[in-house]
């Protein structure tokens, strides 16, 4: 069983509108594509419940329902299983809705994940917490929050999740710039600045900011005190920026494979690597790879 921490929460931003996906999303939210047979956000779930967490924000937007559908009890479903003897497909159902306990917040407009994370600050409260971005699906043992608030618990301050990345993809990420004077041990790291988006030769170091984020409730004033950039967005990496003037931030990084199912590429090898790893899948799937010369 997970061990309980000083961490009680996890928000899940989901309002954003998903148009990398269209036409697929139209009406249905993006964090509820599949990956085989389980929603994307539904992997960010199960890492929170691993980790010991099972108190759950998600910050929702207009036509967001079947996320909340999905984490609801769904009596006639349930009924039907049951009346079928499909006990197992039962019990995975009733698993859904009784691993958390979740609360919904609504984003009136998609105004950026600082602002999705801000609307949460009453449902937060005055303690630590964490932020899971549900298009970063992580494969890692100990899971990839685990890891993080193991980090927390050691340097009491915020920790960011970061993962090494080629030096020609560091302008797709915010880069963390670190202090490499202080020495907390080996994938952790004190940080000195936080770079949106540099180009290349302009990068202070190829460890990107992944979609794990472990914050202080000090968060909510430096992002109340955030001006929105030029698209009208309160972007949360400008945020972090104004906390770090107060105090030390940390950057962890994560042991384990991320796949970014935010765009059409890393979903599909997202949906190949989990289908390999099913144990009534993997053969006839590696099959026909096989066969199809993949």
């Amino acid at each position: 069983m997970p061990v309980k921490s000083t961490v009680r929460k996890v928000v899940f931003p989901a309002a954003g509108l998903g148009t990398r996906f269209l036409p697929a999303t139209k009406a249905q939210p993006k964090e509820m594509l599949p990956l085989v047979d389980k929603p994307i956000i539904q992997y960010g779930v199960e890492e929170a419940v691993q980790s010991g967490i099972d108190n759950i924000i998600i910050v929702t937007g207009r036509g967001k329902n079947a996320i909340e559908d999905h984490f609801d009890v769904n009596v006639e479903l349930e009924s039907f299983l049951q009346q079928r003897g499909k006990v197992e497909l039962l019990e995975e159902i009733r698993k859904i809705s009784n691993m958390i306990n979740v609360a919904y917040v609504r984003q009136g407009e998609p105004l950026g994940l600082g602002h999705a994370v801000l609307v949460t600050a009453e449902l937060v409260g005055d303690e630590p917490f964490a932020v899971i971005l549900a298009d970063d699906v992580i494969d890692a043992s100990p899971p990839a929050l685990q890891q993080m608030m193991d980090v927390f618990e050691k340097v009491g301050g915020p920790v960011l999740a970061v993962e090494r990345v080629p030096p020609d993809q560091v302008s797709a990420y915010g880069i963390v710039d670190i202090d490499t004077s202080i020495d907390l041990g080996r994938g952790v790291y004190a940080v000195r600045d936080l770079v949106e988006k540099p180009s290349r030769d302009e990068a202070p170091s190829n460890l990107a900011i992944i979609g794990r984020y472990l914050l202080t409730p000090d968060i909510f004033p430096a992002l109340r005190e955030t001006a929105s950039d030029r698209t009208g967005e309160i972007q949360l990496t400008n945020g972090l920026r104004k906390l770090l003037k107060q105090r030390k931030i940390f950057a962890c990084e994560i042991a384990g494979t991320r796949h970014d199912t935010g765009n059409k590429l890393g979903y599909l090898k997202a949906c190949v690597y989990f289908a390999l790893r099913r144990p009534d899948l993997s053969e006839a799937f590696r099959a026909y790879l096989r066969s199809e010369r993949v």
